[in-house]
């Protein structure tokens, strides 16, 4: 019944002493055997690794693309509802007198840094113009690839993947835990959002089950991010200078130059790890958005603006009208060439989009949870889906857009579509600018692309801590942030080089499977809960926690 307080105390059983001291065993040992046995399992025998990830990868795909597909439709729909509706979007994420703890700025740039800006770095470039050429629209005949007709469908279909959904995935587990943990006064950690269903049983086996699913699928979640990023930072470092040896001879990464930029990246994300949210990632945060901001003005002074805001009024247009449509579409193989591309595309896309982000979205989602105490919903909603998919759409219109009104104007002919993902952005650069210029922006993209790289490691690193912690915010194992820092490289680092990304992109698909049905039971408890709250309300029955 509603007519009594809601559960306001879940004791999680933490160590007193020795190593493991502030931390929940349970939670911690599990999840660093099984993220050490992926490591060794990948790395010594490859082979193996990768036939029987494959085969699972499969099975899933043609199993649960269906669930992928609406389970994050519930997530965006059930987010906007609870924005939209005023009595649930005035709701505070704390105590009625709580303030934000950082300023709009901060919040925005740690939120966007952690989110999404390694990807968009890479993809901005990349989706617009692989869907140029290729695009549901173009296989059923409606469009003509890389022609000026597909132009708009091609960010349509950019805008799926990375606007509205893909927030909505993050946003739904940090409104979840913030509700839970600064309204109910319960521990910072994903157990909590499911306490309206299973109240105290979460103290015990179940909860530490759903702690580690968390976990685990964050450790791959980030390895597919940071294994973008590592490539695409060691290309712009060939592309500054530093030397043949760190690409190999068939234009990627060497297996020298991935260890050298994972030495460099994950060391400094340990080292910002290590001194909180306030500090390093504040600053970093701060930082590459400033960067950021002079990247995207860069490209509105020299890049081909006008084409770019055209396809940003036509394509944002376009993808609202069509949202509702595609949000709920699921093609399945039927034997016909149309049906089977189609269902192929979405399982290459848009169920890898939505695997990658449920993967990502304990991580992210604990970190916005922790950033955003005394927001409202409604606020903490806009900031968290609206705003930053805005900021994507027009940076992947601006950015993009050039790459594609240089390859139908014919300047650029071949040389981007021909290059690697990693690389198009470097390429677009040298065709727009003399090759001083073009060195000293692919310098700052160099550094940007660290500064987020660094950034969403050590933002995982923590959250990884905190979980592990039972929701300690700020938890004192010095070592054990180090021993994460490690896995993580070493995830990354084994998984690139004996399958490259197609290893870390399955291993990240069958690890965000399970955590999906810990969001869609979210999606019910936080529903479940506000509803009873909103009679507690009316009763005159205590719904908040309040400090003795």
């Amino acid at each position: 019944m509603a007519y009594k307080p809601p559960l306001m105390d879940l004791h999680i059983a933490t160590t007193r002493r020795g190593f493991y001291s502030g931390f929940t065993r349970s939670v911690a040992i599990p999840s660093k055997i099984l993220v050490s046995a992926l490591i060794v399992w990948a790395i010594t025998v490859p082979e193996n690794a990768a036939s029987v990830l494959n085969a699972l990868n499969g099975a899933m795909l043609s199993s649960f693309a269906s669930w992928y597909i609406w389970v994050v439709a519930l997530f965006l729909l059930l987010c906007i509802g609870l924005a939209l509706v005023p009595s649930t979007g005035r709701l505070v994420l704390g105590l009625p007198d709580d303030k934000p703890e950082f300023s709009r700025f901060s919040w925005f740039s740690m939120m966007f840094g952690a989110g999404i800006g390694i990807g968009m770095l890479t993809f901005a470039t990349a989706e617009p113009m692989y869907h140029f050429a290729n695009n549901p629209n173009v296989i059923t005949g409606e469009t003509t690839g890389s022609a000026s007709s597909n132009v708009t469908s091609a960010y349509v279909w950019s805008f799926l993947h990375w606007g509205f959904s893909a927030w909505a995935c993050y946003a739904l587990v940090g409104l979840s835990l913030a509700y839970f943990s600064y309204r109910r006064g319960l521990p910072l950690t994903v157990r909590s959002g499911l306490t309206p269903l299973f109240g105290k049983h979460l103290s015990g086996i179940g909860g530490h089950v759903v702690d580690i699913v968390a976990v685990v699928a964050t450790i791959l979640g980030v390895a597919q991010t940071l294994g973008f990023g590592v490539e695409q930072f060691v290309a712009g470092l060939s592309r500054i200078g530093f030397g043949d040896w760190i690409i190999s001879e068939n234009g990627k990464p060497s297996a020298m130059g991935i260890v050298v930029a994972l030495i460099v990246i994950l060391g400094a994300s340990t080292l910002s790890a290590l001194s909180g949210v306030g500090k390093g990632i504040k600053w970093l945060s701060n930082l590459n958005m400033g960067l950021s901001f002079f990247l995207l003005a860069f490209f509105i002074l020299f890049g081909s603006t006008f084409f770019g805001l055209g396809s940003l009024v036509s394509g944002l247009s376009a993808y609202l009208v069509e949202l509702p449509r595609m949000l709920f579409t699921v093609w399945h193989a039927d034997g016909t060439e149309t049906g089977d591309a189609l269902a192929a595309w979405q399982g290459g896309w848009s169920v890898f989009y939505w695997a990658w982000w449920i993967a990502f979205a304990p991580f992210v989602g604990v970190f916005l949870a922790r950033i955003s105490r005394g927001r409202s919903i409604r606020e903490y909603v806009l900031g968290a889906i609206v705003i930053p998919s805005l900021m994507c759409f027009v940076w992947f219109t601006i950015v993009g857009g050039t790459a594609i009104d240089l390859t139908l104007n014919a300047t650029a002919g071949d040389a981007i579509s021909g290059a690697g993902q990693e690389s198009q952005l470097f390429v677009m650069l040298d065709l727009i600018l003399a090759d001083g210029l073009a060195w000293g922006m692919a310098a700052i993209v160099v550094v940007l692309l660290l500064t987020y790289l660094v950034t969403t490691a050590d933002s995982a690193i923590l959250i990884v801590n905190t979980i592990n912690a039972a929701g300690e915010e700020n938890p004192k194992g010095r070592a054990h942030i180090v021993f994460w820092g490690v896995a993580l490289s070493l995830v990354v680092g084994g998984l690139l080089l004996v399958g490259g990304l197609n290893a870390i992109k399955t291993a990240m698909v069958i690890g965000a499977l399970p955590f999906s049905f810990v969001m869609f039971l979210m999606c019910i408890a936080l529903i479940k809960a506000v509803i009873r709250d909103a009679i507690r309300d009316k009763n005159g029955i205590q719904s908040f926690y309040v400090a003795e």
